[in-house]
């Protein structure tokens, strides 16, 4: 079995001023589910015991969760409970064990970028974040077809309301039942998606982090941004398909001009592998 572990950047709201959402996932195989948990958390229980001895103060896990939101703005950080306690050297370690699983468990990254300028009228946030989630499942089920095919996958998503668990789990069902709108058949992914508080889960985290930097890079339409640079290596791509596409990466709808952009990106990357 995969797991993947799903979070979100971006506002849901299709009027917001802010006119990117992503919606991001990231697969661990369950056998590397031990290492990988046990690493970011022994890194962080180190941490943990050098703020009790230095100062007095005693944290659970469940309260050292790494954000994008709390890495990036020092405003947040200040108010974090564990972030807050750290060194610069110290976040930065734990932001680059984070990033150093992608590699170590050859883990693939999925993302949809939903450019809310070109949506239709009727689309609310409940609708935008079905669509997203519907786009990102057929990226998962692509890659298990294609690469993992006596495996399942559990999609793991990040906890949010109970009318958007409700609405996105009625959602999952109803595509496994008669398909994505584009005709897609999701067999390789289990029954129901699984919805967890991001504080107890460092893939839920991870996935956070790497949502963040693929919205970043569209919103400011800049794929070379250095975070971005980081990750896109692993993203999705199909093993026995030739040619610039990266199977893993989305941009919805065909109207947006970033199609454009995260095609000529697409056709870079294959140029410099050539």
């Amino acid at each position: 079995m995969y797991f993947l572990y799903v979070d979100e950047s971006g506002n849901r709201d299709p009027n917001s001023t802010s006119h990117i959402y992503v919606l991001a996932g990231v697969s661990l195989y369950e056998m590397n589910w031990f290492g990988f948990e046990n690493y970011l958390n022994g890194l962080k229980l180190r941490m943990m015991d050098r703020i009790r001895r230095t100062e007095g103060l005693s944290l659970d896990l469940c309260q050292c969760e790494v954000k994008s939101g709390a890495i990036r703005i020092p405003t947040v950080r200040d108010r974090h409970p564990f972030l807050s306690h750290l060194t610069d050297g110290e976040v930065q370690e734990l932001v680059d064990g984070y990033y150093r699983q992608l590699e170590y468990h050859a883990m693939r990254i999925f993302a949809v970028v939903i450019d809310k300028r070109y949506l239709h009228d009727y689309m609310d946030q409940e609708k935008l974040h079905r669509k997203a989630y519907e786009l990102l499942i057929e990226r998962v089920q692509w890659f298990m077809r294609n690469e993992h095919r006596r495996h399942k996958a559990l999609m793991i998503v990040d906890d949010t309301s109970r009318q958007m668990n409700v609405s996105l789990a009625m959602k999952h069902s109803y595509f496994q039942r008669e398909g994505t709108s584009s005709g897609a058949t999701i067999g390789h992914i289990v029954e129901l998606p699984m919805f967890v508080a991001s504080e107890l889960s460092n893939g839920v985290q991870l996935a956070d982090l790497c949502a963040y930097n693929i919205y970043r890079a569209f919103c400011n339409e800049n794929l070379d941004y250095p975070f971005f640079s980081r990750i896109e290596a692993y993203l999705y791509r199909a093993k026995h398909r030739g040619g610039p596409d990266v199977e893993g990466l989305k941009v919805f709808p065909d109207e947006s001009p970033l199609v454009q952009l995260a095609a000529d990106w697409c056709g870079r990357q294959a140029g410099l592998k050539e």
